[in-house]
């Protein structure tokens, strides 16, 4: 008997280990802060701000000089990640875009997007344990927020980052770990580049917002920063092979900023340097820590710096407008 309290203390602590408890966080639906551009002052203050360039970081040194075919652990919520995203997947599947006269804003987004509106919550209450429950409101509105504006049936870089915030949420609740940080790009976040891929082809959706010169390509562009950190320092591709149409056939099943590559070249026609510049520009950068470095800053200032992506952003408690805690 005294053998089996033992265990059960055993697990109990591992438990508490596993799942810190959040005596800080009084969780709240996330809302709009950033309402005129001087408001951005409060945003790059903020804790939200800290938090969520420290998330991509981390993420970025995670995956430096690693393939996404390489071994790594896979988790528990990490497979309950991806199961999630594979119910959207089969959405999309049960909801044929409508016979409409307008090519492009498929109207049957709307009623995909009202699935997930509805279920969002059921979602990530499968994802985090039972005793964190109260914290799914919250966390469902980023992932509600990352596929897509219903309205518009757009998607661009502040729906990415809506994701990207959902999974930070997830790690500062500790239902993600720092062992699972190869996971969330290779796994996670591959998965969602590919249901984010599907929606934007099956429903015709516009790129969110002019891109202008700047833009990497119409939609993403994590993966470009995660991407190009997997190729520092490899022995043979640097930045002017990725032209190549062999070098992108051969590779890109172990590099992200390859698969975005052929998944421009299978969408777009015409002459690279013209379809997209910014990244014909890149590819005469030396070496591809360069490359990284540079896109961390281009990043930065033009999407977290941009008033028309960040005036969507939404802060709760977990994400936090506050001043940054020095």
């Amino acid at each position: 008997m005294a053998e089996h309290e033992k265990q059960m203390e055993a697990d109990s602590s591992q438990e508490d280990k596993v799942l810190p408890s959040l005596p800080s966080y009084s969780f709240m639906i996330p809302k709009k802060e950033i309402n005129m551009v001087p408001d951005m002052a409060k945003w790059k203050c903020s804790q939200a701000y800290a938090d969520y360039i420290g998330f991509i970081l981390t993420l970025n040194g995670g995956v430096k000089g690693k393939k996404l075919t390489c071994e790594y652990k896979i988790s528990e919520p990490i497979e309950k990640l991806v199961a999630l995203l594979n119910t959207l997947d089969c959405w999309i599947d049960e909801t044929p875009p409508e016979e409409q006269p307008s090519r492009f804003g498929n109207k049957a987004f709307r009623t995909w997007y009202n699935k997930l509106d509805q279920e969002a919550e059921n979602l990530v209450a499968t994802v985090i344990p039972h005793q964190l429950c109260a914290a799914a409101p919250e966390v469902a509105v980023y992932l509600k927020e990352s596929v897509g504006n219903p309205t518009r049936i757009d998607y661009g870089t502040g729906h990415e980052a809506a994701f990207a915030a959902f999974l930070c949420c997830l790690c500062k609740i500790g239902v993600l770990q720092v062992d699972d940080q190869m996971a969330i790009v290779f796994k996670v976040f591959s998965r969602y580049l590919e249901v984010m891929r599907k929606l934007q082809k099956t429903y015709r959706m516009e790129p969110a917002g002019s891109q202008g010169v700047w833009g990497l390509d119409d939609f993403q562009f994590l993966p470009f920063i995660w991407g190009s950190a997997q190729l520092i320092d490899h022995p043979t591709l640097e930045p002017r092979h990725f032209l190549a149409e062999k070098v992108v056939s051969d590779n890109h099943k172990d590099y992200m900023f390859l698969e975005c590559i052929l998944f421009i070249t299978q969408m777009k026609t015409g002459p690279f340097a013209e379809h997209s510049n910014q990244l014909w520009n890149i590819s005469a950068v030396p070496s591809w820590a360069k490359v990284n470095q540079g896109l961390i800053r281009m990043y930065k200032a033009e999407c977290l710096e941009k008033f028309p992506v960040i005036q969507h952003f939404k802060f709760g408690s977990l994400l936090s407008i506050h001043p940054v805690k020095s």
